[in-house]
């Protein structure tokens, strides 16, 4: 009887080992490209916002905002990819008792508009009370409409000719 009961311990703990494991999720945030120039990504490569209603650590968006603007959440320590500051990732916990992955003191989000890497769709949205900004690599929020890219210098004017009278019209 204790070799069926040692037995039966044994396949539920390789029954129960992986689901615990694969539960455990450690967040990666690197930087990426977008037509805004570089922002912060997931380890999925999409980007990543700050909610302007947001105070310091501490996230304000819950249910249906949670649910437009899922949380970037993890189990362990966040880790720094390519451009990242290690320095600056962080976690705070969210009221329902989860991680949210943090970076310059801001919580983390994606979008749920943003089907593809690359895409901001969620840029400048006015939505649950607040601005929603991508991130910046300095932690900073990109401005709605700004483009990181150098500026492209305007072209310099061409000088219109002054008219010369011609010999013979008096003016």
């Amino acid at each position: 009887m204790r070799r069926y009961l040692s037995a039966a311990c044994a396949a539920l703990l390789l029954v129960l080992v992986p689901v615990a494991s694969a539960s455990a999720v450690t967040a990666k945030v690197a930087v990426g490209n977008s037509s805004a120039g570089s922002i912060l990504i997931d380890g999925h490569g999409k980007s990543l916002y700050r909610f302007g209603r947001d105070t310091g650590r501490k996230s304000t968006c819950n249910g249906a905002c949670a649910q437009n603007w899922p949380p970037l959440l993890t189990t362990k320590t966040p880790k720094a990819g390519s451009g990242v500051s290690a320095r600056k990732l962080g976690m705070t916990r969210r009221s329902d008792g989860k991680l949210q992955v943090t970076y310059a003191g801001h919580p983390l989000y994606n979008f749920v508009g943003d089907a593809s890497r690359g895409d901001i769709n969620g840029q400048g949205l006015n939505a649950f009370g607040g601005i929603w900004t991508l991130v910046s690599p300095s932690g900073g929020k990109i401005a709605p409409g700004a483009s990181q890219a150098s500026p492209t210098p305007s072209p310099t004017p061409t000088p219109t000719p002054t008219p010369t009278p011609s010999p013979g019209f008096p003016y």
